[in-house]
């Protein structure tokens, strides 16, 4: 398997890797679609990221990585037959796994992504067995999928079902099989080369444009640090592994800290506030504001949601979210930073 770059490595895309260590403090945030120019260190980052998440408590065996811990949200393979009584139930057994960072390839077929009949065993063996696919490798984990906005529209059907309910239903070749599929979607791409679908745009919590670094003693950085890992990968991830650790024990601190940041009245309005004079749709960019800002504030180590949280994030959380305006060619995430510091001016 391919070494990763380290992620503590990667420098002159503040915003993407801050968004990117959001969703891993809180994947309900909702994903990261991250939008910008080729050889911008897009895939670079998300496939990072998997250096970063602790790892999970799973079932031994079982090909979904269902949680232990939860029993209403297993699989058909960890679900007793109704005929075997709770108490003659196998026992489960846990084992630790690393959290899973699953591509998903332009060309994969739905067959691919949902799962399907094993044909060797029913060819060989003569068994009817279900053959999980990506998406539930992705359970519990990271689903990136580079180039999004050139996927097929049937299969962002099929994401957006999925994404929506947290379960895979496959009914074909006889086969009747529903298993969970919870995971964070993360997207990449170049919004030259086409637009996403406003139902899969919307899908996504946070939503980043990264951009061509213009100074040029970065630009020099980074060519440096990337030829370093180019010529012995294993020893360039060596050299940043303690940087690499400290980022993942902050990821961890602040998700304990989650459930004890305050997020008051005041600032819920605000965000009510923000997202109204925007005209949002719906609701769901109050909720990826809420989760997004507290998480931001654990991982700083603050003990509230402040106003300074969600400067950094609205950007973030509600570019994407934006009507065009065709008389306003002001770039979205500075729409949303002047619209703010009308609100709180007033």
């Amino acid at each position: 398997m391919a070494s990763t770059f380290p992620f503590a490595a990667i420098v002159g895309q503040d915003e993407m890797t801050l968004a990117i260590q959001v969703v891993a403090i809180d994947p309900t945030v909702g994903g990261v679609l991250v939008l910008g120019d080729r050889g911008t260190g897009k895939s670079t980052a998300v496939r990072a990221l998997a250096d970063l998440l602790p790892p999970i408590q799973v079932v031994k065996g079982c090909p979904y990585k269902c949680d232990p811990t939860k029993p209403a949200e297993a699989c058909p393979v960890c679900t007793p037959p109704a005929s075997i009584q709770p108490a003659k139930a196998t026992k489960r057994i846990s084992e630790t796994r690393p959290v899973s960072v699953v591509d998903l390839p332009l060309g994969a077929t739905e067959d691919r992504i949902v799962g399907a009949l094993d044909l060797e065993k029913a060819l060989s063996q003569g068994i009817k067995e279900f053959s999980p696919g990506l998406l539930a490798q992705a359970h519990r984990g990271f689903l990136y999928i580079d180039e999004v906005n050139l996927l097929d529209d049937h299969l962002v059907d099929l994401l957006i079902d999925v994404a929506a309910s947290g379960e895979n239903l496959v009914e074909r070749e006889g086969l009747s099989i529903r298993h969970p599929a919870r995971f964070v979607l993360v997207g990449s791409g170049n919004p030259e080369e086409g637009e996403l679908r406003p139902q899969l745009l919307d899908r996504f919590g946070l939503s980043v444009n990264v951009k061509t670094p213009q100074d040029v003693a970065l630009r020099v950085e980074v060519i440096k640090r990337r030829d370093a890992f180019d010529k012995d990968p294993l020893a360039y991830k060596a050299q940043w592994q303690s940087e690499n650790n400290k980022l993942q024990k902050r990821i961890v601190k602040a998700r304990k800290a989650l459930l004890t940041v305050v997020v008051d009245d005041e600032m819920l309005t605000l965000c009510a506030r923000l997202c109204q004079q925007l005209g949002t749709d719906g609701l769901r960019a109050e909720l990826t504001l809420l989760r997004a800002t507290r998480a931001l504030a654990a991982m700083q180590g603050d003990k509230a949601v402040q106003p300074k949280h969600l400067k950094t994030i609205a950007p973030l959380a509600l570019r994407h979210r934006l009507r065009r305006n065709p008389l306003d060619d002001t770039d979205s995430g500075e729409r949303v930073q002047r619209c703010l510091q009308d609100i709180l001016a007033t």
